[in-house]
């Protein structure tokens, strides 16, 4: 699977797993120099507290483009260290 952003793949991987109809990528799948760590946060019932990043991308900037469960709740294990994509990521194969 890709993640396309900005007609640049953000992150790929063979290894994604599905949750709620999102990819959530391996975080070492990331391409870390598209990503800086946003200030915001979010909370799902049942996964836990949301962190997310900004993905910027040839001088173009997606805000809270990609998120992530740094401490995911117990039902929510299988997707800590990984990242999920929303906001005009396309996801492919």
């Amino acid at each position: 699977m890709k993640a396309i952003w900005n007609h640049k793949v953000i992150a790929e991987s063979n290894d994604t797993v599905v949750v709620e109809d999102n990819h959530y990528f391996p975080h070492d799948s990331i391409k870390e120099d598209f990503f800086t760590l946003s200030d915001s946060k979010s909370v799902c019932p049942w996964k836990g507290t949301a962190s997310y990043y900004n993905i910027n991308v040839d001088g173009k900037e997606n805000i809270d483009g990609a998120w992530f469960y740094p401490e995911p709740k117990e039902e929510a294990k299988h997707i800590q260290n990984r990242v999920a994509f929303w906001k005009g990521v396309e996801i492919t194969e």
